[in-house]
């Protein structure tokens, strides 16, 4: 029998629609700039725009309808509306989800002056509220995406503006990750993305999935 010199932290885990299972998160793989807008918007040309990948750790995400506290270090939160997709047996999706990568811009913006990693503007704790998984096929694979903030429409655009659709994200992953069962990949951004404080509430909408609703603590 196996002894530990600590409790073991708890599976993450979201729940899923419409069944009393669980879907245990492993990690959280998030694709860049997968939306030519919002490369645009961040600076590049989507024309040459090559599929790019970062990460956050499982225990990043907010599930459950609970709230994301504001993070240490940074003046200028912001928000990221996204199609999450869950990795099944097989590397093959299974589910889909709204989602929020929520990314400390500042240290973005000097990670990338310098050359350095994001994992401070991008991996922190509480950084990845993610609403209920609906498994299946997605609902409506043209469908829209939008993100409010405080009732205000902010980002808005259909999945299918995307650069990368999302079995060609499994693709690209899956030639730099041996991806498995437990795995989330956020499918990136459409353009809008802004900063958020304390208070702010945020509502991520997809077309056909349990809305994503959170305040920002």
């Amino acid at each position: 029998m196996t002894q530990w010199l600590f409790a073991p932290p708890a599976t993450p885990s979201l729940p899923i629609v419409g069944d009393d299972r669980r879907f245990p998160v492993r990690r959280i793989l998030c694709v860049g700039q997968n939306y030519a807008a919002h490369a645009r918007e961040m600076g590049s040309d989507p024309d040459k725009q090559t599929p790019f990948f970062f990460s956050k750790p499982g225990d990043a995400l907010v599930s459950d309808g609970r709230n994301p506290a504001y993070p240490s270090e940074t003046a200028n939160l912001h928000y990221e509306a996204e199609l999450v997709a869950a990795i099944g047996e097989g590397g093959v999706i299974v589910g889909w989800a709204a989602g929020c990568d929520l990314t400390r811009r500042d240290l973005q913006a000097e990670a990338k002056k310098t050359g350095r990693p994001w994992d401070a503007a991008k991996g922190f704790d509480q950084s990845a509220p993610c609403g209920p998984l609906t498994l299946g096929e997605l609902p409506a694979p043209a469908g829209t995406i939008e993100l409010t903030l405080n009732g205000e429409t902010k980002q808005s655009g259909t999945l299918d503006d995307m650069i990368l659709n999302p079995r060609r994200i499994v693709e690209a992953a899956a030639q730099l990750w041996t991806l498995q069962p437990g795995d989330l990949i956020f499918t990136g951004t459409p353009s809008g993305v802004g900063p958020v404080v304390r208070g702010d509430r945020i509502v991520v909408t997809i077309e056909g999935l349990t809305p994503l609703s959170f305040e920002v603590a």
